[in-house]
């Protein structure tokens, strides 16, 4: 149990920095090629912060713990919105430009809803894994279309302006063989950190009676979302409402479609009967008090941040005391 618990806070640690590491390599080598700096922040730096969620999802479906896998989807998802996205509007109010409430708001609430017929019978097959790969890379094809229209007219708004600046933050101005060993580095830090991780956490979790499913939603979703609260307090703090709210729903879009479809494509797996329903539609009603209270005020007051914080703190618990074992 000792090392069990020493081991635990090592992996998260691990995986949060090999995430960086990999993020700051993978920006340096794009820049190198030329690439525009919006559209690596828009993939890149974007997909840098769901780096744990994925590496976390792919060990535990390698071990055939597909329960922890989506569980972690799932408490990776409630967290950042009630969660982070609560604490961050406590800290200061987070106004909602009309652009994100016209585009990525409803592309928040219809990924998720991209689950349902997908784990309804209680399955993850390698088409169903394919299917979501497909919509993601497709989804993000958009995305890049939508940048480079922008770069080409010229049009400049503040969430341009805080993305460049978060790409700036990566750049490092190193030659192409040091990013590739960040790369590199970065890609053996996120398997050896995913593994500490899953390893600490299923024994941690056992001892205390937990099953698969709440040590995803629980232990391993809090630790894997631990990127997505720093980066978002720290744009709160700073005003960058624009990068804040983007960086949760886009984490949760890559977490819903990247995340599963990975850890689907590495072994096809089933999952517990609570996770195809009660914690599903947690996800979804999480999901959609967020898209609510965004498209209703456009702007996250402290009121609404002590709503979700409060919906969150019932959540975590309903699990830990009616269901910790099932």
């Amino acid at each position: 149990m000792l090392w069990a618990v020493i081991l635990l806070p090592a992996g998260l640690a691990i995986l949060i920095k090999a995430a960086d590491l990999l993020v700051d390599g993978a920006v340096n080598i794009a820049e190198k090629f030329h690439i525009s700096p919006l559209i690596i922040g828009l993939t890149i730096v974007a997909m840098g912060t769901s780096a744990p969620e994925v590496a976390a999802s792919i060990a535990a479906a390698v071990g055939n713990a597909g329960d922890i896998a989506i569980g972690n989807v799932y408490g990776s998802n409630i967290a950042n919105l009630a969660l982070v996205g609560g604490i961050c509007a406590i800290i200061r109010p987070i106004r909602i430009g009309k652009a994100i409430v016209r585009r990525e708001i409803p592309a928040l609430f219809v990924v998720s809803l991209l689950l349902w017929p997908v784990l309804f019978d209680m399955q993850l097959s390698h088409s169903d894994a394919v299917i979501l790969l497909v919509i993601f890379i497709g989804l993000m094809g958009l995305v890049v279309h939508a940048a480079r229209k922008q770069i080409k007219t010229g049009v400049a708004d503040a969430s341009r302006s805080e993305i460049l600046a978060e790409v700036e933050t990566h750049a490092m101005n190193k030659p192409v063989y040091v990013s590739t060993v960040f790369v590199v580095l970065g890609l053996i830090g996120l398997a050896v950190g995913a593994k500490l991780t899953l390893v600490a956490a299923i024994f941690i979790g056992e001892a205390a009676g937990l099953s698969e499913a709440v040590i995803g939603i629980t232990i391993i979703a809090m630790g894997t979302s631990l990127p997505e609260l720093t980066t978002c307090v720290v744009a709160a703090v700073k005003g960058h409402d624009d990068l804040s709210i983007g960086n949760l729903i886009g984490s949760n879009i890559f977490n819903t479609l990247l995340v599963v479809s990975a850890a689907g494509l590495i072994r096809p797996f089933s999952i517990n009967s609570r996770l195809a329903g009660t914690d599903y539609w947690v996800m979804i009603g999480v999901t959609g008090l967020f898209v609510a209270i965004a498209v209703v005020t456009r702007n996250i007051k402290r009121l609404s941040g002590i709503l979700l914080t409060a919906t969150y703190i019932a959540y975590m618990t309903y699990v830990f005391v009616f269901t910790r074992g099932t």
